[in-house]
């Protein structure tokens, strides 16, 4: 788990939706995944006016200097297939008394872009695992992803800039259906942004005298809010959930549940109450759900109390 908050808070949004509870292949509910920051081939968007076409991140800086660095970030989708000791495809293995099933995984990316236009460009790839002799091989594969990301900034007046940065899909959509798609799919994405200088404006709760230009920002698919410790207002974070400026990921969660917007107590709790048969499909389902199930068959009781009944200090309104 990383020690950076922004980082922490990130990652639980790159993560949000990416399988959900009660963490089985077989749920309903997880038959449709990636369901947040999508950014779809433009062809597919054509064909499917639902799926936007880009995301866009329309923010304000204060400062003399417009510099920012910007770091995309997204998840892509890798097909996870498995073949018995013959080299043919099967739906399920077991190797070392380890369950394993098809399904869909996915792998970080980050791509950090300047003032202008950034490549974005990720080549197709695959990967083997062999397991233990006689029960087969897991192959991981994932399809190329080309785009492009534009970083601009308009000064509006002296000392304050909007900075908009703009992210296009432009892999070529093919005939796939919406499963095949999803592969050329930059799933989960979401952008950091840091001023070298400036200051950025809260679009959630503007000053007064800023109102009219954070209104004019236009973002699509994302949010922005400022993200580390308040007062500081150096750090952005482009969301495609809907957050409060701050964020925080509160002390005592154990690890990500991949749903923020949940209690971990509950959570955990329906964990701990899966059936042994439930509990094998979770763990050969996904590695991170395998990961995630261990992790809560093994807290001690003292850490779900701490789960129980927090608090958090009331914080007083920001005087205008």
């Amino acid at each position: 788990m990383s020690e950076d908050p922004i980082r922490r808070i990130a990652d639980a949004v790159l993560y949000e939706g990416y399988v959900l509870w009660p963490y089985r292949r077989s749920a309903l509910k997880n038959q449709r995944r990636w369901t947040f920051g999508g950014v779809y081939p433009l062809e597919w968007s054509e064909r499917a006016p639902d799926d936007p076409p880009g995301m866009q991140t329309e923010c304000l800086l204060e400062g003399a200097d417009a510099s920012v660095d910007v770091r995309v970030r997204f998840l892509h989708v890798v097909a996870r297939k498995l073949y018995d000791e013959r080299g043919r495809f099967v739906d399920e293995l077991e190797a070392g008394g380890v369950r394993h099933l098809s399904w869909d995984e996915a792998s970080e990316r980050e791509i950090e872009a300047g003032p202008g236009s950034t490549e974005l460009a990720v080549p197709a790839g695959r990967e083997r695992e062999t397991l233990p002799v006689g029960a087969g091989l897991i192959e991981r594969e994932w399809e190329p992803l080309a785009g492009r990301i534009e970083v601009t900034t308009e000064e509006l007046r002296k000392g304050l800039h909007r900075v908009r940065v703009r992210v296009e899909n432009t892999t070529p959509a093919g005939g796939g259906d919406r499963q095949e798609i999803l592969r050329r799919t930059l799933c989960s994405t979401h952008a950091v942004l840091r001023a070298e200088r400036g200051e950025f404006v809260s679009l959630t709760d503007p000053p007064a005298a800023l109102a009219a230009e954070a209104a004019a920002c236009e973002n699509v698919g994302t949010w922005p809010v400022l993200v580390g410790e308040a007062p500081d207002r150096s750090t952005l974070l482009s969301s495609p959930i809907i957050l409060p400026d701050y964020p925080e990921i509160a002390p005592e969660s154990p690890g990500d549940m991949f749903d923020g917007g949940e209690i971990d107590e509950l959570l955990i709790l329906n964990v701990l109450a899966l059936t042994d048969e439930e509990r094998e499909e979770v763990g050969a389902s996904d590695p991170r759900a395998r990961e995630l199930l261990e992790r809560c068959a093994g807290l001690p009781g003292e850490h779900l109390l701490k789960l129980h009944g927090a608090v958090r200090d009331f914080k007083p309104g920001r005087e205008r």
